[in-house]
């Protein structure tokens, strides 16, 4: 418990930073709901102008875009994710490499501690992290929506929709960790964690454009059908499943490589 309290406090001043930075990207793209509504025909044919390929690669729908569900699928929840993606893949790879990395993982191993335990109250604060971030932004995000709106709209949806930039945040954590767990030594953690979360970025928008279904089980931006979402109040439970077991064997390899590795004295 005192390690997953030191974990907590150690990632307080990050995990406020991301929350707020957040919220404050949603409240910039909600800034622009009301003009893009108000005119919601100019809108349409601004989208027409743009190639069919390139709004598919954005996930963009012409008849959807002008209402705020439309919209924040659309337009706030592409940034949100793909900010959001940046965080846990960057939280899962350094939780556990900045032991080697600022030279204090032979003296964490000198303690009276299993090594299982170290994994799990690191794990717990990552995800204490993630869940801390995400309440704050839904709560933002949802006082926002409600001072924008042009007409009512289902919160659940709204809410459905939110809730699946924590799920793909967890299974970028989940990939972080294994990655730091395999990679000898990390000097930085951040061009990892960007560079794969923007290589999976690119795969789901060309997926997108050549209609590759296959790929969607590849990348997991892919996972969640906003339009499926918002037509059935709903996730696609296969997806759900498949993001599961891939995060447990994801956390059982961190469990059975971090039991088995070296651990490097300074």
């Amino acid at each position: 418990m005192s390690m997953f309290l030191h974990e907590l406090k150690a990632y307080r001043k990050s995990t406020i930073i991301w929350s707020a930075s957040l919220v404050l990207l949603a409240l910039f793209m909600f800034s622009m709901f009301p003009s893009i509504s108000k005119d919601a025909e100019s809108f349409k044919k601004l989208l027409d102008v743009y190639p069919p390929a390139f709004r598919k690669a954005l996930g963009l729908s012409v008849d959807s875009v002008t209402s705020l569900l439309g919209f924040y699928s659309s337009f706030v929840l592409l940034y949100e994710v793909l900010c959001g993606s940046i965080q846990a893949m960057n939280l899962g790879t350094a939780i556990i490499s900045k032991e080697v990395r600022e030279k204090t993982a032979d003296f964490l191993l000198t303690k009276p501690i299993k090594r299982h335990e170290i994994v799990t109250s690191k794990l717990l604060a990552a995800i204490s992290s993630l869940v801390i971030t995400n309440i704050i932004y839904i709560a933002g995000a949802s006082i926002i929506a409600e001072i924008v709106k042009n007409k009512s709209f289902d919160y659940k949806i709204f809410l459905l929709l939110s809730i699946t930039l924590f799920l793909v945040q967890i299974m970028f954590m989940s990939l972080g960790i294994v990655i730091s767990m395999i990679l000898p030594r990390i000097r930085s953690v951040l061009p990892i964690s960007i560079g794969t979360v923007l290589g999976f970025f690119f795969i789901e928008m060309f997926s997108s454009i050549i209609g590759d279904k296959a790929v969607r089980y590849i990348t997991p931006f892919k996972y969640y059908d906003y339009s499926y979402i918002i037509k059935h109040s709903a996730y696609e439970y296969k997806y759900i499943l498949i993001e599961l077991v891939f995060i447990i064997v994801f956390i059982l390899m961190s469990y059975v490589i971090y039991s088995k590795k070296d651990i490097h004295a300074v």
